[in-house]
């Protein structure tokens, strides 16, 4: 059985597809590709295909992965051809690799997200990253399917900061642009978390939902504070040599005659 790890995207309108949506859609596409899958043993059998940490319905992504079994070995590079030119436009597939690891879930540890907010001034937004980032903690309230649950918003995040006014928007466009490193926490904190964070602690309140997007997720390096390709360990090993029919009978003749 042989395993590909895949990197997606969800763009323009598509960020509005749901986990399940895309999984159908990403189903039909194994179907119209002609993807030798693996399935599960059952009474209903499905194809094996493991999700990671996807984002929440409502948000872009550049980086969303997971990982498919095949029964025959297919070349990552030309499978990934084929399932991006089956998919709607907007949900890419912009990576794959053969798995030559373990572990991908336990490398998804932090995510970089940028959050446009639309009608707030920079100083405004300025003032408001710093008031949450000098909190030691900073209590919001999701809804949950047992009610209203309360947690900390601010230990998970790492680096909070409003980027620099873009030279091509005019002034009096309002627009400031939050990136965000955010750890994979439990319990998760979000975007949207983070910016009731901001309104509880500085009343930032955009005029309209902000335009959220993933840009990166992986594995948190301390040292340099960035977030690493969770696939480049794939990319990196070595595949083990297939002995050939040659080379077994070279190594038993080196072995002398059994005793």
């Amino acid at each position: 059985m042989q395993r590909i790890r895949l990197r997606y995207t969800k763009r323009g309108r598509l960020r509005f597809t749901s986990h399940r949506d895309f999984q159908r859609a990403f189903e039909r596409a194994l179907r119209r590709a002609g993807v030798p899958m693996a399935y599960s043993a059952g009474f209903t059998p499905h194809p094996k295909v493991s999700y990671a940490n996807a984002a929440p319905t409502g948000t872009g992504s550049e980086a969303e992965y997971l990982e498919i079994a095949l029964t025959e070995h297919r070349d990552p590079d030309k499978l990934r051809e084929l399932l991006d030119e089956s998919l709607p436009a907007g949900l890419d597939i912009t990576d794959a690799v053969e798995a030559r690891t373990s572990g991908l879930a336990d490398r998804l540890t932090a995510s970089v997200w940028e959050l446009r907010l639309d009608g707030v001034a920079f100083d405004d937004a300025e003032k408001a990253v710093s008031a949450f980032l000098a909190a030691e903690t900073v209590e919001v309230e999701r809804k949950a399917k047992n009610g209203i649950r309360h947690f900390d918003a601010r230990g998970a995040v790492v680096e909070l900061r409003v980027l620099p006014p873009q030279a091509d928007r005019p002034v009096a466009s309002a627009c400031a642009i939050l990136r965000l490193v955010v750890r994979h926490l439990t319990p998760a904190v979000r975007p949207d978390d983070v910016l009731s964070g901001l309104r509880a602690v500085a009343d930032l309140a955009p005029p309209v939902p902000a335009a959220v997007t993933r840009l990166a997720q992986g594995l948190f390096d301390e040292e340099s504070g960035t977030v690493t390709d969770p696939l480049a360990p794939d990319r990196e090993a070595i595949p083990a040599a297939t002995p050939t029919a040659a080379g077994i009978a070279a190594a038993r003749a080196s072995e002398g005659p059994a005793a």
